[in-house]
């Protein structure tokens, strides 16, 4: 879980993996949105989870991404989409992510101070942000060792369609 010395400063759960057994990354999930909550709109994370079965493994490393939008895959599949305060997600993430043997992200990547990925939630605007960026959606994929079970974590704020 992210630390900071002032509460209202944490938003995420980092989740530190490694690329090829070598390389070390940070994928920086939101679970809650502080922007929203400084604007006195809802700061709650609405979760919506796709359930697949894979029948191998993908690749590990970084691959480029020729889009990733929620709207493609809302056409596709019935996505309910649940409201969840800051400890549900915390809960919710850390047990999930806890069963994982494999991870994929979908996100931007920075370097700060370390490397990492951000921006793992969908870009449309919100009610605390303008920008409306179609096609760059972000998201996380578990992969499950239990029947090859995966779960697709689609990540949207308040106000976003």
């Amino acid at each position: 879980m992210e630390y900071a010395s002032t509460p209202d400063r944490i938003d995420h759960i980092w989740l530190t993996f490694t690329l090829d057994y070598s390389v070390e990354m940070r994928a920086a999930l939101n679970t809650i949105s502080r922007r929203n909550r400084e604007l006195g709109f809802d700061p709650r994370i609405r979760l919506g989870v796709i359930k697949q079965v894979y029948e191998e493994l993908p690749a590990h490393g970084i691959f480029e991404c020729d889009g990733f939008d929620y709207a493609t895959l809302e056409e596709h599949a019935n996505i309910f989409y649940e409201y969840h305060n800051q400890k549900e997600m915390n809960v919710i993430l850390l047990e999930k992510i806890a069963r994982a043997i494999l991870v994929e992200v979908w996100g931007d990547i920075y370097a700060h101070r370390h490397n990492g990925i951000h921006q793992i939630h969908s870009r449309r605007a919100s009610c605390a942000v303008a920008e409306d960026i179609i096609g760059r959606d972000g998201a996380l994929k578990l992969y499950y060792m239990d029947e090859n079970a995966s779960e697709l974590l689609l990540f949207k704020f308040c106000g976003q369609p």
